[in-house]
């Protein structure tokens, strides 16, 4: 008898071959929409993928600058980190914010919500934009190794345009935040 049932999925059986602290890879016999029998392997995160839109008062936008390993690359990002499940997603935006770069804001909104890479995993990303900035003390964790850049808005939006920004968080914050100023108040 089947497990679960989404949409036409119906999943028969699911096991744990991975598991650490972050993620949890598990092994899934499945039967396939079309009625044939198949497997899945899911990613399960274990905490809330967080990235925030810092924007000062001069229109200039908290960047950081920091390597990441599984692709061997140092990218430009948005600060971005993660929060345990059941934490509110906007206490780990504040603290990501003063972690990654010192800042603290004191108006916060949730720009928006996304789902990472839905055909494998389950995480959901929420991003935050954050203004009304003061400047507080950088506090890495030690698997960061960050350097904080500022930008005027337009020129990260460019960034995200010409390929300078990867990120794919950051890409769809930077061109929803273009979006967004270009419609009439």
């Amino acid at each position: 008898m089947p497990k679960l049932k989404i949409g036409g999925w119906q999943q028969k059986s699911q096991s744990v071959v991975y598991d650490n602290p972050w993620i949890q890879v598990r092994h899934e016999e499945v039967i396939r929409p079309n009625g044939t029998e198949g497997i899945y392997g899911v990613v399960h995160f274990k905490s809330h993928a967080i990235g925030v839109l810092a924007i000062d008062d001069d229109d200039m936008i908290c960047l950081v600058r920091q390597s990441r390993y599984p692709n061997n690359e140092t990218t430009v990002e948005i600060p971005e980190g993660g929060g345990p499940l059941d934490e509110p997603p906007l206490e780990a935006a504040r603290r990501e914010l003063r972690e990654e770069t010192g800042f603290i804001a004191q108006h916060w909104q949730l720009f928006m919500e996304l789902r990472t890479s839905n055909s494998v995993t389950d995480e959901i990303a929420y991003i935050f934009l954050a203004t009304g900035l003061s400047q507080g003390t950088q506090q890495l964790e030690d698997t960061e190794d960050i350097e904080l850049i500022k930008v005027p808005v337009n020129e990260a939006i460019e960034m995200a345009m010409n390929g300078k920004i990867t990120d794919a968080m950051s890409v769809a914050a930077l061109l929803k935040l273009a979006l967004v100023r270009q419609q009439p108040d």
